[in-house]
């Protein structure tokens, strides 16, 4: 549908095997990008190898990859990442930062909420997000070709919610910066646009239950009430699948969507429409 021959996509956060990362690496992928695929640590965990599976199923698919661990909120390892890539593939395109802090810990009243757990969500979900941006648009405004970069925000990035103040200021914060980043980027061709997911059918659902459900009720049974209830409150009755943000995340990152910039898309089945 897309033709992406010839480009190089950067996916940051992808070594998960349910996550949005790797369905965004492996569809960019399947319309032709050679992929890196980038996460803090390898993510293995059971049969699970975890980034090095992921490089290889892009390979598989007939495209070059590449998988590099590092930390996106420590600028040494950003800048490392990006070397190690340019090295590799002597271009990037296209950036995807999907990388997100650990839910679980931060999903507490704020009157609850320790000042560590608040930190590390907004040095991975914002500060991250601004040093990696930086980076490959160095990149991109050096090489005068254009370039797509997507930021990976959330509908609670438009709208708050009680004990997700944390992700929600963080996810706010990744709109503000799109925008302002959309500006600075418009004269060199390159468009900086932000995907705004509803509840996905991810690892972190497990992680939300844990910090979300209450003493009596067990992780798994908090995380089927949450699935469950997205099927019956969502107006496509049911829960995001890592593919539907794929799919929008290849349209940004095509020239379809050239004329697309400073946007925060949601992909929400209906949940949120503003």
């Amino acid at each position: 549908m897309y033709d992406l021959s010839g480009k190089t996509a950067l996916v940051t956060g992808a070594g998960g095997e349910r996550g949005i990362g790797r369905a965004i690496a492996l569809r960019l992928a399947r319309e032709g990008a050679d992929v890196a695929v980038n996460d803090v640590t390898g993510h293995a965990s059971g049969s699970w190898r975890g980034l090095s599976a992921v490089a290889e199923e892009i390979e598989l698919l007939g495209r070059r990859s590449l998988a590099i661990t590092g930390d996106v909120a420590d600028s040494s390892d950003v800048d490392h990442v990006i070397e190690v890539v340019l090295d590799h593939f002597g271009r990037i395109d296209i950036l995807v930062n999907n990388a997100a802090a650990p839910a679980g810990p931060d999903r507490v009243p704020v009157v609850d909420l320790s000042e560590d757990v608040f930190d590390l969500v907004m040095s991975v979900n914002v500060k991250g997000t601004f040093l990696m941006c930086r980076a490959v648009a160095r990149h991109l405004i050096e090489t005068g070709d254009g370039g797509k970069i997507i930021n990976l925000s959330s509908v609670s990035g438009k709208k708050g919610h009680a004990r997700f103040a944390a992700y929600c200021a963080s996810k706010f914060a990744v709109i503000g910066f799109t925008q302002s980043l959309a500006l600075e980027l418009a004269e060199h061709r390159i468009n900086v646009n932000a995907i705004c997911p509803s509840l996905v059918d991810t690892e972190r659902v497990y992680a939300m239950a844990s910090g979300l459900r209450p003493n009596d009720v067990s992780i798994e049974e908090y995380r089927e009430l949450m699935v469950e209830r997205s099927h019956k409150t969502n107006p496509l009755g049911r829960i995001g699948r890592p593919e539907d943000v794929a799919r929008a995340a290849v349209w940004l990152a095509s020239d379809e969507a050239n004329y697309l910039t400073g946007q925060a898309i949601n992909v929400s089945g209906g949940a949120l429409m503003s």
